[in-house]
């Protein structure tokens, strides 16, 4: 029989494999690809580069910035807190015998808020007591009126002419807590000694 079949390779020579081709790529292709995966890695570094440069210029600029000193302690109470006597008041209504009443202010010049916890005088034969009663407070810049009431329990105790007679009032304040002596001047002075002889008279017991 005769006639046209397939044409069969020739000796030496075989069919291209079908992977052998797919694994060959043409050069261009190859570089194209390479260039596009280093540009993305270029990329990534020069962002990272970026990020860590001004991470670092950041964390100098917040260590090397000008520091703001700190604030200020508060004062102490008796810096900042004044007395004054006023005038003589009425004795309140239910004081014992022997008993008389005087106004003084007191004020706070600035800083934080100051506690009064104590009023106390220096003489054995005086009791004293206070409207309001301790503890109470008094803000800055404001003045408050304390009505003083003061007791004879023994004239003996008590002079008859004091030269300069002083409170002593505890302060309390976010600083410090502490006890101030208040002279309170001649007027005040005055003041005691007259009362204390209108309450004694004769009496030295």
């Amino acid at each position: 029989m005769s006639g046209v079949g397939p044409v069969e390779p020739g000796e030496g020579t075989r069919a291209w494999d079908t992977h052998e081709a797919e694994a060959v790529r043409p050069p261009g292709r190859t570089r194209a690809r390479l260039a596009l995966l280093y540009a993305r890695h270029r990329r990534a570094a020069l962002a990272l580069a970026a990020a860590a440069a001004l991470l670092a210029g950041g964390g100098y600029l917040y260590a090397t910035r000008p520091r703001q000193p700190p604030p200020p302690e508060p004062p102490y109470p008796a810096q900042v807190v004044q007395m004054a006597f006023l005038d003589g008041r009425p004795t309140p209504p239910g004081a014992p015998p022997r008993s008389f009443s005087f106004a003084v202010s007191l004020s706070v010049l600035s800083g934080p808020p100051v506690t009064v916890t104590r009023v106390t005088q220096p003489y054995a034969g005086l009791s004293l007591t206070e409207t309001p009663r301790a503890p109470f407070g008094t803000k800055a810049g404001h003045t408050r009126k304390i009505t003083i009431t003061m007791h004879v329990t023994e004239c003996g105790k008590v002079p008859k002419d004091a030269g300069l007679p002083f409170l002593e009032v505890t302060l309390r304040n976010t600083r410090a807590i502490q006890v101030q002596s208040f002279i309170l001047g001649s007027r005040y002075a005055q003041h005691l000694s007259e009362a204390v002889q209108v309450a004694c008279g004769n009496n030295s017991r």
